[in-house]
């Protein structure tokens, strides 16, 4: 699997390239959960939003479906006893309905053959009142991070969409979600962090 022989390098090319926002979108995400919330994460990679949440005091079980993820997950957050790592699919999540005060899900709609299945699994294990947190890198209209989309789709990665601020809002609409709000991580390749209440 791409991810599980990525995933030793991969703090490192995110760092390079757009460490900016690679660290930014962490501290962002972890403003919208608090100390003592039960947070879900899915497709946690190697943590880099994980490490914020956990950071926060919060009751973090970071999930990914990729083991080599997993691994550099564990060990960038192996100082937090109030952090757990396992393996999951986002779009068929084993956890009870209304189970999460927060559920955060970075950097992967775009990679989804059914991101509609896996948005659905999103707000069902999220409590009435809770919040859905969906950060995406962003292409800009000008090109900017397209080149470097198309050097890791070379080494493997399969990116089912890419978005802009307009389409990755279409994008939930046309989901039928309401009531988004969006929040811009400024940087070489953006990213977009859509906020959700359920």
């Amino acid at each position: 699997m791409f991810w599980d022989k990525a995933a030793p390098l991969y703090d490192l090319f995110e760092t390079l390239y757009n460490g900016k926002v690679f660290n930014g979108t962490g501290a962002k995400v972890a403003e919208f959960v608090n100390a003592g919330d039960k947070v879900l994460e899915c497709a946690c990679g190697t943590g880099a939003i994980s490490v914020f949440i956990a950071k926060k005091g919060c009751d973090l079980t970071a999930t990914d479906f990729s083991d080599g993820m997993l691994v550099q997950a564990k060990k960038k957050c192996r100082k937090f006893s109030n952090a757990v790592f396992e393996k999951a699919d986002i779009t068929v999540l084993r956890f009870s309905d209304n189970s999460f005060d927060a559920v955060v899900a970075g950097n992967v709609i775009h990679l989804l053959p059914e991101p509609d299945k896996a948005l659905r699994e999103l707000f069902r294990v999220t409590k009435s009142g809770g919040k859905v947190i969906v950060p995406t890198y962003i292409n800009m209209s000008n090109g900017t991070g397209k080149v470097a989309v198309k050097f890791i789709e070379k080494l493997g990665a399969n990116f089912k969409r890419q978005f802009d601020l307009e389409s990755y809002k279409k994008f939930f609409a046309d989901m039928g979600v309401t009531g988004v709000e969006y929040f811009v991580v400024e940087g070489r390749m953006p990213c977009a962090i859509a906020v959700m209440g359920k």
